[in-house]
């Protein structure tokens, strides 16, 4: 029996979603619906049936889980920024760990891995990054978060996952803003000045950078914000203006201007000191990134003779914590203010095994590449999106011995994690690190190293005068690259030379092709490479 619309069924949750919600069957058909919990019995109305599932919200609660309890925060379940306030810290673990494991297992394809998890001791007020979007009703200007999905701000006064004192600098300003009738900027109408305001606190050195994020260039009344922010909090280092003129979603635009104080917040991780621009990569969970790069570093299991190519290094701060342990790090990040601050934060812990190049991830590591540069230790911290084709395929081409991944999105490390041991990794650890008590994101750091086959059988045979045999004229993956190097002048990888051969039907890898659903991406041998590819395959007479 197919679900109605709008139609009220009793139900029983019995699992999350990735993105926090809970999971139910009804009628053979799985119904997602947020704020529930595991063991909650509901009365739930369908608000969206698609094809193989649909969407419901809770209408009644006849018995609570015992994982349920009462929300900190009064704007939990309307605002997006908590998934999970209602839950136990227990539960919200579980099902982080859960997330984790089944993204490895349905996306990548790899069975029982042994996922652990890290909690955190601090589930409140750990965030050290806080980005309130400003709106403003009848004069009034206010800021909160976005309503899931949408760009509508649900109005919050407080929020108990940032530092309690940015909740008090955002009123601040929203006062100045009222009392010199300051407009918010209005999206809908492209019209106003103050659009974010950005606060950023460093846990050890307890400093505090404002940025005001505005439309245009002049802010009236300046002095006066300046004046208020710095004789109420005297914690404040640092005053800057940035200045976004697009129309789009991204927060910070290019030019930031210094009003008052430094241009930069410093701050301490894993003994190393930091300066950082508000463009500047730098986690928001201070105690939980320790743990994080801790873990990173035991995976490196660096002894001082090594080569490491650290990419999406940001700021530097996992770059310079691998330099102490390593012959010699090499960091990669795009943003160029970013990479400004990786060399003086260098500069600044006296750290001079390192070198930093400001590039796309995938086009520096096929630099390193042909510089030669072959890392014993690669490791990654790539945003949301994951590695690119091009940061894989050079990846393989460096062919380190071990890959620590860190990642963000369970989903993207799965894909890219199942790329990786189709070409001759495996995963060795896993564990996942709660930086976002909460919400529904998670970390995870992996251990990739070389698999090679442990298991020799010694044979004798007298092979002369012996025909070739068809196992006899299969080459190895390094000797079809020699020869296609020697004849055709070009690299290859062993990403395109397996696929190449899984195209042929000479190998069949279960874990190669890569599901369309999770909009993951199959990387596409060039033309010219895969004629090359042929060619040699017909050369070892393997076709």
């Amino acid at each position: 029996m197919s679900l109605q619309k709008n139609k009220i069924y009793r139900t029983e949750f019995t699992g999350y979603t990735a993105e926090g919600a809970a999971v139910a069957k009804i009628n053979g058909m799985t119904v997602f619906v947020s704020g529930g919990a595991v063991g909650d019995q509901c009365d739930v109305k369908i608000i969206k049936v698609g094809k193989k599932l649909a969407f419901g919200k809770i209408e009644k609660i006849i018995i609570p889980s015992k994982h349920r309890i009462k929300p900190v925060c009064v704007h939990a379940g309307k605002c997006g920024g908590c998934s999970y306030q209602h839950i136990t810290y227990e539960e919200e673990l579980n099902a982080k760990k859960q997330k984790v494991a089944d993204a490895l297992s349905r996306i990548g394809g790899f069975k029982n891995l042994d996922v652990k998890i890290t909690g955190a001791d601090e589930i409140t007020h750990y965030r050290n990054k806080a980005q309130f979007p400003v709106g403003e009703q009848d004069g009034v200007p206010y800021t909160g978060f976005y309503r899931p999905r949408s760009h509508d701000i649900v109005r919050a006064n407080k929020c108990f996952i940032v530092k309690e004192i940015a909740n008090d600098i955002a009123k601040c300003i929203c006062d100045w803003m009222e009392k010199f009738k300051i407009p918010a900027y209005d999206e809908s109408k492209k019209k106003g000045l103050i659009r974010h305001i950005y606060i950023r606190t460093g846990e050890i050195s307890k400093e505090v950078q404002v940025c005001l994020i505005t439309a245009n260039n002049k802010i009236p009344n300046k002095e006066e914000l300046i004046n208020n922010l710095t004789t109420s909090f005297e914690q404040i280092t640092s005053i800057v203006q940035n200045i976004n003129k697009r129309t789009d979603n991204v927060i910070l635009g290019d030019k930031t201007i210094t009003l008052w104080g430094d241009d930069y917040l410093q701050d301490t991780l894993c003994s190393n000191v930091f300066k950082l621009s508000p463009h500047a990569f730098y986690q928001v969970n201070h105690a939980q990134t320790e743990k994080l790069y801790g873990f990173a570093l035991e995976y490196a299991n660096l002894t001082g003779k090594e080569t490491v190519i650290d990419l999406y290094c940001g700021a530097g701060t996992i770059t310079l914590a691998l330099a102490s342990h390593a012959k010699n790090v090499i960091g990669v990040e795009i943003v160029p203010k970013a990479i400004e601050n990786a060399k003086e934060n260098a500069m600044i812990n006296g750290v001079y095994n390192t070198e930093f190049i400001c590039a796309d991830a995938g086009q520096a590591a096929l630099m390193l590449v042909k510089r030669g540069i072959k890392p014993d230790v690669l490791t990654v911290d790539p945003p949301r999106k994951g590695l690119s084709e091009q940061a894989i395929e050079a990846i393989l081409q460096m062919n380190p011995k071990r890959i620590v991944y860190i990642s963000c999105d369970p989903a993207t490390l799965a894909r890219d994690c199942k790329l990786l041991c189709d070409n001759s990794y495996k995963i060795d650890k896993v564990m996942a690190v709660d930086l976002f008590p909460r919400t529904y994101h998670v970390e995870t750091v992996v251990l990739l190293s070389q698999h090679k086959s442990t298991a020799f059988v010694e044979v004798e045979l007298d092979l002369d005068g012996l025909p070739l045999t068809s196992a006899e004229a299969k080459a190895t993956y390094s000797e079809l690259k020699e020869y296609i190097l020697k004849n055709d002048g070009l690299k290859v990888s062993s990403l395109y030379i397996a696929q190449v051969k899984s195209k042929l039907g000479l190998e069949k890898r279960e874990n190669y092709n890569i599901s369309k659903k999770e909009k993951a991406f199959v990387p596409t041998c060039p033309p010219e490479k895969e004629k090359a590819i042929i060619a040699a395959l017909k050369h070892f007479k393997m076709i």
